[in-house]
């Protein structure tokens, strides 16, 4: 069901935040580069005007991501005083996790800056843009601020980056590189990001992804290919689920896979399945047959069920969606 908020150009959204004394921004649940950098960073440009921000998110900050300063302080208690409350990077209201039902009920004005094509457009004002990232959107709403500081710069092009595979995703475009070679002219540190994001890991998630992919699974002639983490192999390799994020590019850069998925356990016969697809798949449309959603080429989904009850849901509705 779609929202019944408004749209506005990225000039008009420049000129309501601005106008707000102070604002609380949300990051999804199961943070990533892109939510945590689009908030980072709009926090960063409304304080330039005076803006009393603070960022929250329903859940503890991944290690990965504490080499940023800042990110540690992100709190999980919006504030009840802001003047406004503003989504980054989410699809719905869901997508809040535990901070869903105080964003609903808030009698605030609620602002949605999204890239996902899937966004149901919820919120008072909201502007949806199908781009490679949040942050790719939230660089050109840069403009409309005070120059951006290399921390602020920083923030944007870690939600680049990790979005876009290090800028090695098809959905990487002109505007994506120039973005980001205006937050490098601003101070951004590529270098640091990538070595971060896509290079250090402990050793433990090493051993995870060794096990993980030691298991691919494929199916349809070898056109679906899927990779399972459960909660004991979180255990035995002393891993965190965070340390999945990247974990289903492998098997997609497979010869001959043209769906990739990966179902990462959460709970008792609950499964958060991560798809990608490399071209002849909608996965956005498998993902929305779950309640779900995200991007043509990259999107996600719940589902309940036993491991193999999953795995064959998922087989027969990708089946449906490759081309032929």
């Amino acid at each position: 069901m779609r929202g019944t908020g408004a749209a506005l150009s990225l000039a008009e959204m420049a000129e309501k935040l601005k106008q707000l004394k102070s604002a609380t921004i949300f990051c999804h649940m199961r943070p990533d580069g892109d939510t945590l950098g689009a908030a980072m960073g709009l926090k960063c440009m409304l304080e330039s005007g005076g803006t009393a921000c603070r960022v929250v998110c329903e859940g503890p900050i991944p290690e990965k991501f504490w080499f940023l300063d800042g990110m540690r302080e992100i709190s999980s208690v919006p504030d009840e005083s802001a003047e406004a409350y503003i989504a980054v990077d989410c699809s719905d209201e869901r997508r809040l996790g535990a901070l869903c039902e105080g964003f609903c009920r808030a009698k605030k004005t609620k602002f949605n800056i999204d890239h996902h094509v899937s966004n149901t457009r919820f919120g008072d004002w909201h502007h949806v843009e199908d781009r490679a990232a949040t942050c790719e959107i939230m660089t050109e709403l840069s403009a409309y601020f005070s120059p951006l500081t290399p921390s602020a710069a920083n923030y944007l092009l870690l939600g680049l980056s990790s979005d876009t595979g290090n800028f090695a995703h098809a959905n990487v475009t002109e505007s994506t590189f120039l973005a980001a070679a205006h937050l490098v002219s601003r101070g951004a540190d590529i270098h640091t990001i990538q070595y971060n994001m896509f290079k250090r890991q402990r050793a433990e998630r090493a051993a995870l992804f060794g096990r993980t992919m030691a298991n691919i699974r494929y199916f349809e002639g070898g056109q679906i290919a899927v990779i399972s983490v459960t909660r004991r192999m979180l255990e035995e390799c002393g891993a965190t689920s965070d340390m999945t994020e990247g974990f289903i590019d492998f098997p997609l850069s497979v010869v001959g896979v043209e769906v990739a998925v990966c179902l990462l356990e959460t709970g008792t016969e609950r499964f958060k399945i991560s798809l990608r697809s490399n071209g002849k798949a909608d996965v956005n449309a498998v993902a929305a047959t779950y309640g779900g959603g995200g991007h043509i080429l990259a999107s996600g989904c719940m589902l309940q069920g036993s491991l193999e009850e999953v795995v064959d849901k998922l087989r027969y509705t990708i089946k449906q969606h490759i081309e032929t």
